[in-house]
């Protein structure tokens, strides 16, 4: 079996990478599990949007009938619906065989473009350490994909709902740089400030890009992260975070359910402040992240 045979890259995408031209990818577990029902594909499409207006070519990445597909139709964007399977690396294979139809999550997302060659990533939040590690021993896969896949990606830092400091460490462990769009500290998703300092601030997508192209040009075959401060910090958020925490584990609700369990009871209590700022933030980090692989491809 051939790569060809369970990866489907769309005309689109196809040409621009034969090109050379910026591409940059986009996941489709927030279309299926990060919004209401009904508002993930508009969401999705904002940000494909953000990255043409930027100048490269958006390839939103998941599974559909028995393909790994690299980039997607509205038509077929419109399939990831609440029942889409949530799918991380160790899961693309079973759902490619099982014919799932699968929202890639970062973790999963970067997998793929490593099987095909983009570069750059758009999203909203990192994995990582769950707080109270090790109870539950719960720490993100896409950490694992980080460490492997030679990509930038643009995020508003890691998930508040995790252990963000010890996140952090461990990026440090791992020898992943952190850098900071425009700020000295890692964002905390909702919140634009208080994180741990990042590994290095930059002013610029242009300066991003040449810190990337530094980093692998130096043999360091691994992703970096670019964090992007919300536009409009919601530095009240936290009690509500704890809340819906200790709801989920009042409820059992554990693995790959927490995230769209807190997000959903975080739109709710916040009177959809959280929702709001969550689709601004996908938007404004996907933007970015086409601003820096237009930037890179010029250098």
């Amino acid at each position: 079996m051939k790569v060809k045979d369970v990866v489907r890259i769309s005309e689109e995408v196809d040409h621009a990478l034969a090109e050379r031209r910026p591409v940059v990818a986009l996941e489709t577990t927030l279309v299926a599990h990060g919004f209401p029902a009904g508002e993930g594909v508009a969401a999705g499409l904002e940000s494909e949007r953000r990255v043409r207006d930027a100048g490269a070519i958006p390839a939103t990445i998941g599974v559909l009938d028995g393909l790994l597909q690299i980039g997607l139709s509205e038509d077929e964007l419109e399939r990831f619906g609440s029942d889409a399977r949530k799918v991380g690396p160790r899961d693309l294979a079973a759902a490619i065989v099982q014919g799932a139809v699968g929202a890639t999550t970062v973790g999963g997302t970067l997998a793929a473009c490593r099987v095909v060659g983009i570069g750059f990533m758009g999203t909203g939040g990192l994995g990582g350490v769950h707080r109270g590690f090790p109870f539950p021993p719960d720490v993100s896969a896409d950490l694992g994909e980080l460490v492997r896949t030679e990509a930038l990606v643009v995020s508003s830092g890691v998930k508040s709902i995790l252990d963000v400091p010890a996140t952090a460490e461990l990026l440090e462990t791992l020898g992943i740089p952190v850098l900071g769009y425009r700020t000295d500290d890692v964002p905390l998703f909702y919140t634009a400030h208080g994180g741990p300092p990042v590994s290095a601030r930059v002013e610029s997508a242009e300066e991003a890009a040449r810190v990337a192209r530094t980093h692998w040009r130096l043999g360091r075959h691994t992703s970096i992260l670019l964090g992007r401060p919300v536009a409009e910090s919601l530095d009240d958020i936290e009690p509500l975070i704890e809340r819906a925490l200790a709801d989920a584990g009042d409820q059992g609700v554990t693995g790959q359910a927490l995230t769209p369990f807190v997000l959903s009871f975080l739109h709710r209590e916040s009177g959809g402040r959280t929702l709001a700022a969550n689709r601004q933030l996908i938007a404004d980090n996907a933007g970015l992240a086409a601003e820096v692989a237009v930037a890179y491809a010029s250098l």
